[in-house]
């Protein structure tokens, strides 16, 4: 007997109950893949803009929450430390919201603006390098636009001229960032351009400070000597940290973190249901042979391997066809969001969701096993 699969017979025994099995495994899994999939998109587009800072230091006000919702603070901060040994460059960031007019809808919507001195390096982006791209953003009314905004902005061509805030705009290049969840587009001008879009508000007031360093600085340590020498009213941290900050606000903070998460806990549950329905019609309808067996000696521990290697086989076979069908619709996200939403696959992901498919289902055998311990033989005589 033990060389017979009988765990498999029993599955094939019921071919229309073993493809709904099947295909409410493949649900769950897909709800689980697709809700892991946007938790990390969340966290990619939340931070992935900090890699095309040039800085390992950033300075900001305690009272800022993320990059889209910083407070302001004094410039002259970034005069103090300056001088610091280990400092190379200290640059303004300046940014805020406007709204942006698509010229052929006559729609507008809000866009998210960085502002920045011309002459400083403060992006990466080989398209903001050139000496001609720095010399179009000195042009008053001039910006470049991120290619990845939203589509609902309308063209993204040079020369397009079109409205922002009540005021004529000209795009004079495109680069390439993402806005995140906090921005549907993103635009980047010249801290003269801010001034005169944003005015009031003066230039003496920046939302980030970048620090570049020299190469043989070390990163720690200049910025706990950085943290010294400034007052209360800036906070003082590494690349690493301000990524690990924004990621928490959107994470633990937000709703939309939450939201997700949720939705992988009511995956699983889902999941864990539909398999314990599956077993446990299978264990009623098969609970005289199952009578039979232990009549023939074979013990509880036996019967309860059977039902598990039932679950453990749904698992894979769920598992399968609700991979395939993510990486499809993981595919259709990134081409319906212009790459906006970097959804994408990792061995991590594929690893823990299959972990998550087994111990579902592992459950579901758990609650449903109990029902072929209690089967008593002499029902076999009945």
């Amino acid at each position: 007997m033990n060389g017979i699969p009988l765990a498999w017979y029993n599955l094939l025994h019921e071919r229309t109950r073993l493809l709904v099995a099947i295909a409410g495994v493949s649900f769950a899994v897909l709800l689980i893949f697709m809700n892991l999939g946007f938790l990390g998109a969340l966290i990619t587009t939340a931070t992935n803009f900090y890699t095309q800072f040039n800085a390992e230091i950033f300075l900001i006000s305690p009272q800022s929450l993320e990059i889209s919702s910083t407070q302001p603070f004094p410039i002259e901060r970034l005069y103090q430390v300056a001088g610091i040994e280990g400092v190379e460059a200290a640059m303004p960031l300046y940014a805020d919201y406007m709204l942006w007019r698509n010229p052929e809808t006559r729609i507008s919507r809000a866009m998210f603006v960085y502002g920045i001195n011309p002459e400083d390096p403060v992006f990466l982006m080989p398209e903001l390098q050139t000496p001609a791209a720095q010399q179009i953003l000195r042009q008053p009314n001039v910006v470049f636009i991120d290619s990845l905004s939203r589509p609902e902005f309308g063209p993204q061509t040079t020369g397009l001229e079109t409205e922002a805030d009540r005021r004529q705009v000209t795009i004079g290049g495109q680069y390439t960032l993402g806005g995140g969840f906090a921005a549907d587009g993103t635009l980047i001008m010249s801290d003269q351009n801010f001034r005169r879009f944003f005015d009031p508000r003066p230039l003496d007031l920046i939302n980030v400070g970048l620090i570049k360093l020299a190469p043989t600085a070390d990163i720690d340590r200049t910025a706990a000597a950085l943290q010294e020498q400034l007052p209360a009213d800036v906070l003082v941290l590494t690349k690493t940290e301000i990524i690990e900050r924004d990621r928490n606000f959107w994470i633990q903070t937000t709703s939309i973190g939450f939201i997700f998460s949720l939705g992988v806990a009511v995956s699983f549950i889902v999941g864990t249901v539909i398999v314990y329905q599956i077993l446990y019609t299978d264990i009623r309808d098969h609970l005289p042979e199952y009578a039979t067996l232990k009549a023939m000696g074979y013990r509880n521990s036996y019967l309860f391997k059977v039902v598990l290697q039932e679950a453990v086989l749904l698992a894979l076979m769920g598992y399968v066809p609700g991979l395939l069908v993510s990486l499809v619709l993981y595919q259709l996200t990134v081409s319906a969001t212009a790459g906006s939403l970097p959804i994408s696959m990792n061995l991590g992901r594929v690893i823990f969701v299959l972990i998550l498919t087994v111990l579902m289902c592992g459950l579901s055998g758990l609650a449903s096993v109990r029902r072929a311990m209690q089967a008593d033989p002499a029902d076999v005589f009945a």
